[in-house]
């Protein structure tokens, strides 16, 4: 393909994720994938170069672009070469016109970034936000130590900051070697391997996993338990919680699976009220954290959105803490930086609720904010994420 034709590639597949974002559709990810799949005849330095210039496009504009075009003419601002592609040539796009319009750069929309700034986020931390993510893995001490993992993988690799975690180069393709099929590691971020090692789970507890999903917190948990004691990995989502028990047999870890009925969950749950050592509620959020990774996810998000959030935080939170024994601990955690979802949340709840008290968490990374601490990409190269250790009085 010509520059111009992966430009007006890239345009297409922008144009496809804009209408998506708006109408809550299929991710850009899919998007992508799909689009590629329907023009096999695209090679794959091409497909790269297309990826490459819809995602920076995408990184690039704070408010959801007016069209694909428009978002792409937002580089060429900042690019020259890119602004000469633009010349009417044969499958690339058509030449420029007078007036027209040009998508605004930013880090989010305008409501999104005072948010942000509210909790303390400057300009710089907020652009973090948007940077290339690393690849994490974790070692599976159920079969592996973190040394022995480094020493057998086919690239170079890096200890961080959480006690199993090793950083890849990015683009590795670790889910395709046998380590990972024999159970030795998983793909996990540094920052949702500390916020479980923050609840600082032993081997013959009883633990509750109350918004398990796929299961990657579960298996961190399951391996730090030494698979000893009872671990329960509950969630509402049928598809995704039918992930993990392959996930386990890969890993050798042992966990209960609970399905929960929304509106039912404290009924389905009776006969773990008041006995779990311990519980974590990683409770379903915005993802302001997670942008390095699926970066037109801040054009889905409406302050409304936010607050039903919210409302559905309060409600886990409260679940879990239903769960705890006099005397056990629940950590709170939420891949999101904005502070209705974090501190003012676990402030809320702790105002309401007697018996209770927020306790200092170290994991070697993060600032406290509020009865909790955060990581982020700026200082921690984590995704970003607020998580606060919460225990019951006796």
């Amino acid at each position: 393909m010509t520059p111009a034709a992966r430009v007006q590639a890239a345009i297409d597949i922008l144009d496809a994720v804009i209408a998506a974002a708006r109408g809550q559709g299929a991710s850009a990810d899919r998007i992508a994938a799909d689009w590629f799949r329907q023009r096999r005849f695209v090679g794959s330095k091409d497909r790269r170069a297309i990826r490459d210039l819809a995602w920076q496009a995408i990184r690039h504009c704070g408010e959801i672009p007016s069209s694909g075009r428009a978002a792409m003419l937002a580089l060429t601002q900042e690019d020259a070469a890119l602004l000469a592609l633009f010349d009417g040539s044969n499958y690339g796009p058509v030449a420029l016109t007078p007036g027209e319009p040009v998508a605004t750069a930013g880090v989010a929309p305008r409501w999104l970034e005072q948010g942000l700034a509210a909790t303390g986020l400057g300009a710089d931390e907020q652009a973090a936000l948007l940077g290339r993510a690393p690849l994490d893995i974790r070692a599976n001490r159920l079969k592996t130590s973190r040394e022995a993992l480094a020493a057998l993988l086919p690239v170079p690799s890096e200890p961080t900051a959480a006690p199993d975690a090793l950083r890849l180069p990015g683009g590795t393709q670790a889910e395709s070697w046998s380590a990972f099929e024999e159970g030795l590691f998983e793909v996990q971020d540094t920052g949702s391997q500390l916020a479980c090692a923050a609840l600082e789970v032993q081997p013959g507890e009883t633990v509750v996993d109350l918004c398990a999903g796929a299961g990657g917190k579960t298996l961190a948990l399951a391996a730090a338990m030494a698979n000893s004691g009872q671990l329960l990995a509950c969630d509402i989502d049928r598809a995704r919680l039918q992930r993990l028990p392959d996930r386990a047999a890969r890993a050798g870890a042992l966990a209960e699976t609970r399905l929960l009925n929304p509106g039912r969950e404290a009924e389905m749950l009776a006969d773990w009220a008041g006995v779990a050592d311990a519980v974590l509620v990683d409770a379903p959020c915005s993802g302001t954290g997670t942008w390095r990774r699926n970066p037109e996810a801040r054009w889905r998000l409406t302050p409304a959105e936010v607050a039903r959030y919210a409302t559905a935080q309060a409600h886990v939170l409260r679940l879990g803490a239903g769960l705890v024994r006099p005397g056990g601990r629940l950590l709170y955690i939420v891949c999101s930086l904005l502070a209705d979802e974090g501190p003012v949340l676990v402030e809320q709840f702790l105002a309401g609720q007697a018996g209770w008290r927020a306790e200092p968490i170290s994991v070697g990374a993060g600032r406290a904010i509020g009865p909790g601490l955060r990581l982020t990409p700026f200082h921690d190269a984590t995704d970003g994420f607020y998580f606060s250790k919460l225990t019951r009085a006796w």
